[in-house]
């Protein structure tokens, strides 16, 4: 984890210059959204939660990897079971609950920092939670597959496994429904002819 980050308090003006330079950098904005095609591939936003949080550090791109930092106001925690989804594929997880300076609402001329027109900051408790992944997760999900336990899988052919199986259920169903139709057919018939 980025130590500069979870030391004392995080600074809500820190947090918006990070966020300012993400923007003016094409080349992070890619990785950015190639970082959150995989939580999304994932099924991460699913869980509680997760689609709140909000980037707060990264994208920092290593040899091997890309780590992402998000905030969470404390009553909004992410729920830790999405982070378990991503450990099976070489992503590390950290949370750390801490505080972050943020502006009050101004009311009145006492909510200015004296001599200023800055808004005085409170403390707030947050969640941070830095995800590091492996830069060839990142490329296998572009490319529409995944390695896990030294086998390849085509992610199409999963999702056309699911859908074969959505389908199968449809004719199972419809089976029942046939044999459920010649069971009231010959009730029917057994009550219009009466016994010998």
């Amino acid at each position: 984890m980025n130590d500069e980050l979870f030391k004392g308090d995080t600074d809500y003006w820190a947090v918006a210059e990070t966020i300012k330079h993400l923007y003016m950098s094409d080349g992070s904005m890619v990785t950015l959204l190639d970082f959150e095609r995989v939580l999304d591939e994932m099924d991460i936003y699913a869980f509680q939660n997760w689609s709140l949080g909000e980037l707060v550090e990264g994208p920092e791109i290593s040899r091997y990897s890309i780590a992402c930092t998000f905030l969470w106001p404390e009553h909004l925690m992410p729920d830790p079971r999405a982070g378990k989804r991503l450990i099976p594929f070489g992503c590390s997880i950290a949370y750390k609950k801490t505080d972050m300076k943020v502006p009050v609402k101004v009311k009145t001329e006492n909510d200015f920092i004296p001599n200023t027109k800055v808004p005085k900051l409170k403390s707030v408790k947050i969640w941070l939670v830095e995800i590091v992944m492996p830069k060839d997760l990142i490329s296998d999900i572009r490319e529409g597959s995944v390695e896990l336990e030294d086998q390849r899988i085509d992610l199409e052919d999963l999702d056309l496994a699911y859908e074969e199986d959505v389908e199968q259920d449809a004719v199972i169903d419809n089976d029942e429904e046939e044999f459920q139709d010649e069971v009231e057919d010959q009730s029917a018939e057994d009550e219009e002819q009466p016994f010998a």
